[in-house]
């Protein structure tokens, strides 16, 4: 079960021109920004990685203005896990639930997932968060990050997870980020 204090997001990847020919783009979009959202309001750390953007370009703006005042991680590898400077600022956060979300679903979410499994993180897979060009490659990643042991959550799912309580400030600013 996802712990808030225990928690970190990482995003990886929604990048430009592949970012618009996603599954579902706009939801996808709405959901990874609520994530980040809820996650600054819950003081849950962001890590925002990026796949070669002179090459593939940069985060697209929807989720970029959801991160003032992060920079992102640049990689070339599909696991995120695969750039040191990401394994370091992920280490720092002394978190041990990797919370994530981006694109594509099989593809760099996957690869990351299973490093960060080798590594002994739980991590969990904002399903409703993440996407790929077809859906038979969302729910396949889906699928293979399962049978790796991940848990499979969604946006709201894991706020109510965190937050364990119906009432509250945090609860009611929660809940207009999820409508």
């Amino acid at each position: 079960m996802l712990e808030r204090d225990k928690a970190v997001l990482v995003v990886v990847d929604v990048q430009g021109k592949l970012a618009t020919l996603m599954y579902q783009k706009e939801e996808f979009y709405k959901n990874v920004v609520r994530m980040i959202e809820g996650c600054k309001l819950l003081d849950i750390p962001v890590i925002w990685n990026e796949q070669l953007p002179d090459k593939l370009g940069q985060t697209i703006p929807e989720i970029k203005e959801a991160m003032p005042g992060l920079s992102p991680l640049v990689k070339n590898t599909f696991s995120c896990c695969g750039n040191p400077e990401f394994m370091k600022k992920l280490e720092e956060t002394e978190k041990t639930q990797v919370i994530l979300v981006g694109m594509e679903t099989h593809v760099c979410v996957y690869q990351t997932a299973l490093d960060l499994i080798e590594d002994d993180y739980e991590v969990y897979l904002a399903a409703d968060a993440v996407s790929s060009r077809s859906i038979e490659n969302k729910q396949v990643g889906i699928e293979a990050m399962r049978d790796l042991g991940a848990g499979i959550t969604s946006v709201e799912m894991a706020f109510f997870e965190m937050l364990r309580v119906a009432e509250g400030e945090e609860f009611k600013k929660i809940i207009n980020i999820v409508k």
